[in-house]
């Protein structure tokens, strides 16, 4: 068996990490609750959960026990034409129990890139369907994240993703996202909506895509009118709404969806990350009845897929899963320890260079600037922040651009909350408001 040392050269030689500049990793070799752990032993409390999606924690045997057993018993199954497996069919159906009110159908992807691609397509495919082929038009916010698939790219807003990438699909048109920080109201926003409909022709438009709270923009919190305001005008101009629950679903703020505690009412709802808690790739796209039938009755039938949707041994895990978080109450959890985190993080905003704290549920941002008074944001390499609060402190966190994100498995406990709130503040404490290290300077 190679050495760990062999194993690191490998990874260093070898393998291309996403979001990542070159460099050594640090190679986690097993996770248990709340926590990883590397090949010295070393304990890392996770708050990230994995990367926003391990609502149940680390290390659980029960969902290695379903996967073998599913395994040993049928590995996979094909779900093109007229096949489909006992797994897949159970799984939509518990996900049609738990969703939203209104949706009753789901198809199966492998990830959240692909579940947003596919929403989008289906909604095009949607009006093409009914006689209405000139909607193609896809509405996103200019802070949002989609996927890194070409079209769930497209929708993305965040501009620092497509450096380099070269012409991507078009028809996508990104609105102001409404950011109270940093001051775009509620009223600001809606008008745009309504200008930019009118601009583009509401015949145009297929769908407006959008998270009920923006994660890796920087878990920015809308207004509790905005959504209700956005489903009131698709409604008006029949634009279908797609909501982007890949990480806001299944517990992570409180619902097993949030789109209704946000005011939404969206005719797709694109799922994944906490669908299997990360012990296997899945995802999902959830619809309405009046969407799946249009696409599953079209003269040509429905002519999307990929090879693994509704992958029999996933659909089990995430069964599983689901049954987990419904026992143990995770999302419970979630809204009552997620309160003490918030809470505890608040008291980050007497340091200099903390300008804003916000968040729902287990999912919480703390936002840095050079100055409280300009908001000017502060200038760090990507993952700078996070890289020091991960080795000086041993708390994996996720910094991107000027925002720290926390994502804690729905599992933590008011005192692992306190633990991440000490290791940002002993971190921002000695960061100067040009993003260096205090300690290290000092130490040169």
């Amino acid at each position: 068996m190679p050495s760990h040392e062999q194993i690191q050269a490998w990874d260093t030689e070898h393998v291309i990490h996403p979001w990542s500049f070159a460099g050594p990793s640090l190679l986690l070799v097993r996770g248990e609750g709340s926590s990883y752990f590397d090949a010295e032993g070393r304990e890392y409390l996770d708050a990230l959960g994995g990367i926003q999606l391990c609502e149940i924690g680390h290390g659980r045997a029960e969902l290695a026990e379903v996967a073998a057993a599913q395994m040993a018993e049928l590995e996979y199954a094909p779900m093109f034409w007229n096949f489909g497996n006992e797994r897949a069919a159970e799984l939509a159906h518990r996900l049609v129990e738990l969703a939203p009110d209104g949706i009753e159908e789901v198809f199966f992807t492998n990830g959240g890139s692909e579940s947003c691609e596919s929403a989008i397509k289906m909604a095009r495919l949607y009006h093409h369907n009914r006689g209405e082929p000139e909607r193609t038009f896809i509405l996103s916010l200019s802070h949002s994240y989609h996927g890194m698939t070409y079209g769930a790219l497209s929708a993305s807003g965040l501009s620092g993703l497509k450096v380099g990438v070269g012409e991507l699909p078009g028809g996508f048109y990104h609105l102001t996202t409404p950011y109270p920080y940093r001051g775009h109201s509620f009223d600001e926003c809606l008008r745009e909506l309504e200008e930019t409909i009118d601009r583009l022709g509401t015949g145009k438009i297929a769908a407006f895509i959008g998270e009920p709270v923006l994660t890796v923009g920087g878990v920015i919190v809308p207004p509790p009118e905005y959504w209700r305001a956005v489903t009131q005008l698709c409604r008006e101009h029949g634009i279908l709404l797609i909501a982007d629950e890949v990480v806001t679903a299944f517990g992570r703020l409180g619902e097993w969806f949030a789109s209704p505690s946000w005011g939404m009412t969206p005719d797709l709802i694109a799922t994944a990350k906490g669908l299997t808690s990360g012990y296997l790739p899945l995802g999902a796209v959830l619809a309405t009845r009046e969407v799946g039938e249009t696409l599953r009755t079209a003269e040509s039938g429905f002519m999307h897929g990929y090879t693994y949707c509704g992958h029999p041994v996933a659909c089990a895990v995430a069964l599983k899963n689901l049954e987990i978080i419904e026992r143990e109450e995770l999302g419970a959890n979630a809204g009552r320890v997620g309160e003490h985190l918030l809470e505890g993080l608040r008291s980050l905003l007497e340091l200099p260079i903390v300008g804003d704290v916000r968040g729902a549920g287990l999912l919480a941002s703390v936002e840095l600037v050079a100055g409280k008074q300009s908001r000017a944001p502060i200038e760090v390499r990507r993952q700078e922040i996070a890289d020091r609060v991960r080795d000086e402190q041993r708390v994996i966190v996720r910094s991107i651009y000027q925002n720290v994100i926390l994502a804690p498995c729905l599992i933590l406990t008011e005192q692992e909350a306190d633990r991440i709130v000490e290791a940002l503040q002993d971190v921002l404490a000695t960061t100067a408001p040009d993003g260096r290290s205090i300690v290290g300077a000092q130490q040169r």
